[in-house]
């Protein structure tokens, strides 16, 4: 295991201008409304990588939504990436049209089935977005995922769980998926003892000693999420301390569960609104997913190697 201390990361080039379409809408047997998705890309280049970025829920209307998480969406699509964001049926947004159905109210197997459908129609979905026709790299997909969307991509990372409605191990990994980053993400079950214990058995049951697929584990050190657990904010960095390897965690100082504001630009609900902090976390999960999938400098390693000790460092970074 090796230990950096964070407080800046190697520069990337300018970021270039970022197209952003939406929303395309895929149809999709079975489910009560057309999945409805978001389109980020950069304005030039081509063999992009993909990010599929998987919202949580969270007490805002909107931004647990295709719209939200424009912080780090403009960051990854400026630096090459091509972010598509999903409104699963969870989403405030959608709740007055699936209240009763089956799954209400966190749809959790719907949610990761989303982005597999999204894989699914890439094509499509290159298509639909104006100037973006030919440039997708199918072969190179990750997966991102904040707080409840931390969840889902821990799933199609390889983490198993047990239906809490029909029993049964469940396994939603996505093969195609070569790599993720779980922000604020929920950790273990055995030690949910808090009022949001109950309304999501499924958490209880999260095996991650399956979840091989490369991970970023990031954590804000003040993430104390006491309506799950009061285990405190090293619950946030179970899916690295029990999955097996190749992971990395990135723990930030005084962040917590909003870690400097991901899911909007000024939103009243962060609770530790820090511009730098969603800058460096911006960067080095781009840097991290660079790496994985395998797009050339700047790496994961350098960026690491780079850091060097500081009076205020932002976090540190783990890795094994």
């Amino acid at each position: 295991m090796s230990t950096s201390t964070v407080t800046s990361v190697d520069a990337f080039d300018t970021p270039v201008p970022v197209l952003s379409f939406g929303p395309v809408t895929l149809s999709v047997p079975g489910r009560p409304v057309d999945l409805r998705v978001r389109v980020s890309a950069p304005a030039t280049g081509t063999g992009l990588a993909v990010i599929l970025l998987s919202h949580g829920q969270g007490p805002s209307n909107n931004l647990s939504s295709l719209n939200g998480y424009a912080p780090l969406v403009d960051f990854w699509a400026g630096h090459g990436f091509v972010v598509i964001q999903p409104t699963h049926l969870s989403s405030r947004t959608l709740s007055h049209l699936v209240a009763d159905t089956r799954g209400a109210p966190f749809f959790w197997r719907s949610r990761a089935e989303d982005m597999s459908h999204i894989i699914d129609r890439l094509d499509v979905i290159e298509e639909a977005v104006p100037l973006l026709s030919g440039r997708i790299d199918p072969t190179k997909v990750a997966v991102a995922g904040h707080s409840f969307g931390g969840f889902t991509s821990s799933l199609l990372l390889g983490a198993q769980v047990t239906d809490p409605d029909e029993g049964g191990a469940v396994s939603l990994l996505e093969p195609r998926i070569k790599a993720g980053v779980l922000l604020a993400a929920p950790g273990r079950g055995d030690v949910l003892n808090g009022p949001m214990a109950d309304a999501l058995p499924v958490l209880r049951t999260i095996d991650f000693s399956t979840m091989t697929t490369p991970a970023l584990v990031v954590v804000g050190d003040k993430d104390d999420s006491r309506h799950f657990t009061d285990m405190g904010p090293d619950w946030h960095a179970d899916p690295y301390t029990l999955a097996p390897g190749p992971k990395a965690l990135l723990t930030l100082f005084g962040a917590e569960h909003g870690l400097g504001g991901i899911a909007g630009y000024d939103a009243a609900e962060t609770t530790d609104e820090n511009p730098e902090r969603v800058a460096v976390l911006a960067r080095l999960t781009a840097v991290y997913l660079r790496t994985q999938l395998r797009l050339g400098a700047p790496t994961w390693q350098t960026a690491c190697g780079t850091l060097t000790t500081d009076p205020e460092p932002t976090g540190r970074v783990e890795s094994k």
